[in-house]
């Protein structure tokens, strides 16, 4: 018969199989013609039929990223980024120019010199004005003392003490100078301090070792503080996002070890091992990246699974699996 028995192919994609009987009325005869051979072909379909080799859940790779962004204003007198490029932690990739920064900060160290410099001779302008005190506590005593024994007038007693009391105000006042000078030197110092902040940050340092996606800037352009300069991310830690439905959620928790597969010269055939970091505590449409309507209508919940990544074999968006039973 030219439109009999159609069987299911042994690939993966079937899910069960499917007869199809033409439209036409069987007798008896053919009928079990017909169910002899199914029983017959049903012991030698392929198991690629089943649902034993099918993964718990599928997605796609991402990376942490990262937009590093310029900390002072200035024009990039260096810019050493590149789309594509490996980046290490630390390294310089941008130098924004600091020639302003380093003129503030030489004048605000002169001031600082020259206030600093008024400290010795405030100490010694000090030392005279006590010492003149002391001269005359010994001449008070002395003075008391004739004035008692009624050798002087009590009147150049009282001259000596108005003038001890105007020692007293000038030693208060003088003392009351290093004070000052010290909150001034302070507020210098912070100053600098600040200026040399902005100098080190002008400086733009590679935040993680990772690959660049996207580069925001030129050099010789003038950026502002927070402007965008570019995008790394962090490839040596990969995460799959993977979507899994209620029923799933049961057979996860975090830190669970599971069985990741990637696409190599044959579907799924690279294993890595992966642990889940996270699971979306709420539901969500499963993604449009999932090819069919019926699925896309779906309610799951999103899982992320880490995995190492330290030869970069694994790329942003590439597609994996997983499978739970590497956990047990």
């Amino acid at each position: 018969m030219s439109s009999g028995l159609r069987l299911c192919q042994p690939f993966p994609e079937c899910d069960e199989m499917r007869t199809i009987v033409p439209a036409m009325r069987l007798n008896d005869a053919f009928k079990r013609v017909f169910l002899f051979a199914m029983l017959a072909l049903g012991a030698t379909i392929p198991s690629g039929c089943g649902k034993n080799d099918r993964s718990d859940g599928y997605g796609n790779f991402e990376a942490t990223e990262i937009v590093v962004s310029a900390e002072t204003t200035g024009k990039l007198i260096r810019y050493d980024v590149t789309e594509g490029a490996h980046l290490d932690a630390g390294v310089v990739t941008a130098v924004v120019d600091t020639t302003q920064l380093d003129l503030d900060r030489q004048q605000l160290r002169s001031q600082l010199r020259a206030l600093l410099a008024q400290k010795p001779s405030v100490a010694s302008e000090s030392a005279v004005y006590r010492q003149q005190r002391s001269n005359l506590e010994h001449d008070l005593v002395r003075y008391r003392r004739l004035v008692k024994e009624g050798a002087v007038p009590s009147k150049r007693l009282e001259e000596i003490e108005d003038l001890a009391k105007v020692v007293n105000r000038q030693i208060g006042a003088v003392d009351s100078k290093q004070p000052a000078i010290d909150s001034q030197a302070s507020a210098l110092k912070a100053q600098i301090e600040r200026i040399e902040d902005q100098i080190m940050r002008s400086q733009v340092r590679n935040p993680a070792k990772g690959v660049v996606l996207s580069k925001y800037a030129e050099p010789g352009e003038v950026v502002t503080y927070g402007k965008p300069l570019y995008r790394i991310a962090d490839t040596g830690t990969m995460y799959l996002r993977v979507y899994l439905s209620e029923l799933q959620l049961s057979q996860v928790k975090s830190g669970q070890e599971v069985e990741v597969l990637v696409d190599e010269e044959k579907p799924a055939e690279k294993r890595l091992k992966g642990w889940i970091t996270w699971i979306s505590p709420k539901a969500e449409f499963t993604p449009k990246i999932i090819q069919t309507h019926e699925d896309r209508v779906n309610m799951v919940y999103a899982v992320k699974v880490l995995v190492s990544n330290p030869d970069g074999s694994l790329r942003i968006g590439m597609p994996g699996e997983i499978r739970f039973h590497a956990a047990k």
